[in-house]
């Protein structure tokens, strides 16, 4: 009697639950490649629309998000990752939201300390987020990162240094304005 009427509580209105419904997706692979290939193809396709390469031509900026969303998924490292971070990311966005809540009921939100402060727990869970992930999926635990990472800081101090000596450069000029050299003059009317 009680595994029906919990079977009843927890059954759907057609005969099947979400659960089920999610389950029967998952095995269709929704999660694995339609979504991962419906993410890639909008996030390149709005990127190539904003910055214009090839103008307003939407139909060839469809084509290469298309081609780089179908060659994303034709290894497993794209779903394996996809499956791996966001749930991670989902978690990590529920701490933030507790602690944005807590800090509201508590804290002053216009004082710049806490604001920084939140700022700054956000970034230690998004790099958590990217730490575990990496781990798990080998990009930064073994042999590899011991042997390589006096190479990676050099890599970062000298783009440090390569981004310092651009931005201290002397006194920008002002580009000349060429064309207010030769002006055609207006014609009477």
């Amino acid at each position: 009697m009680l595994e029906h009427i919990l079977s009843f509580q927890f059954g759907g209105f057609y005969g099947g639950s979400v659960g089920d419904l999610l389950s029967y997706w998952e095995q269709a692979g929704v999660f694995s490649y339609v979504l991962p290939f419906l993410l890639i193809f909008a996030v390149v396709f709005g990127i190539l629309m904003k910055i214009k390469v090839f103008g307003d031509n939407r139909s060839l900026n469809a084509v290469i998000a298309l081609v780089i969303g179908l060659l994303s998924l034709q290894f497993e490292l794209v779903p394996i990752f996809f499956s791996e971070i966001f749930p991670r990311v989902g978690v990590a966005l529920s701490i933030i939201l507790v602690l944005l809540v807590l800090a509201g009921l508590f804290l002053d939100p216009n004082n710049k300390a806490v604001n920084y402060g939140l700022l700054g727990v956000g970034v230690i869970v998004f790099l958590a987020v990217l730490v575990k992930t990496a781990g798990y999926l080998g990009w930064y635990s073994g042999y590899w990162w011991y042997a390589n990472w006096p190479s990676i800081l050099i890599g970062l101090v000298v783009l440090g240094i390569f981004f310092a000596i651009i931005n201290s450069a002397g006194p920008k000029t002002k580009v000349p304005d060429l064309y207010g050299l030769w002006r055609p003059e207006p014609r009477p009317s």
